[in-house]
């Protein structure tokens, strides 16, 4: 048997693989309306509202998971392992979709959608951290451990967000909605530092 070590790019391929999957069943959940006229558009609006918004978690998530990889040298047991649970997590994140969508976003989809975001942060925080712990010291830049921080600024709110949507799901998503533009904002870390000292 070979001695050789699994690399990240076999780690990141099959994590876009993972991606890629997740991304197809999300799409298999839209259906054309029956009639052929714009008017029968408008009951779709909480499937198309709730398929934007993961689609764009999720293309987020990947390209932070892109991102990360290029950090790390080699890919260790408890990096792999990391990988798996986030991907798990993020795999949720179609059946959620479909579930707040054919129940008009009602407060309990919304919400479990909401503590899903919460996991999936939670996995991705400790995947961050096993990838950095490979980085040497000059690829951890002040502006980096800023980027860091991001990730634990939106942990809480997506914790908050899950109160918010248990009570008041539309609102619930549209701080959801709000959390993502943080990830959206490269210049957000700066300004965080900047507003603090």
């Amino acid at each position: 048997m070979s001695n050789k070590k699994t690399t990240p790019e076999r780690l990141a391929a099959c994590s876009d693989g993972v991606f890629a999957v997740i991304i197809t069943i999300m799409v298999l959940d839209l259906k054309p309306p029956a009639e052929a006229t714009l008017k029968a558009l408008l009951p779709l609006w909480p499937t198309a509202l709730s398929y934007a918004v993961s689609y764009l978690f999720i293309a987020i998530i990947w390209v932070n998971h892109h991102h990360l990889l290029r950090f790390t040298h080699q890919a260790t047991a408890q990096l792999i392992w990391w990988n798996f649970v986030h991907l798990f997590l993020i795999s949720l994140v179609p059946a959620i979709t479909a579930w707040m969508a054919a129940t008009k976003l009602a407060a309990a989809p919304v919400f479990v959608y909401a503590l899903v975001f919460v996991l999936v942060e939670t996995a991705y925080i400790a995947f961050e951290r096993t990838a950095l712990s490979q980085a040497s010291d000059s690829d951890i830049t002040p502006r980096l451990r800023r980027i860091t921080r991001r990730s634990y600024l939106a942990l809480g709110m997506f914790s908050a967000v899950t109160a918010v949507s248990f009570w008041s799901p539309l609102s619930g998503l549209a701080l959801v909605c709000c959390v993502l533009l943080i990830y959206l904002s490269p210049r957000l870390p700066d300004l965080l530092h900047r507003s603090v000292r």
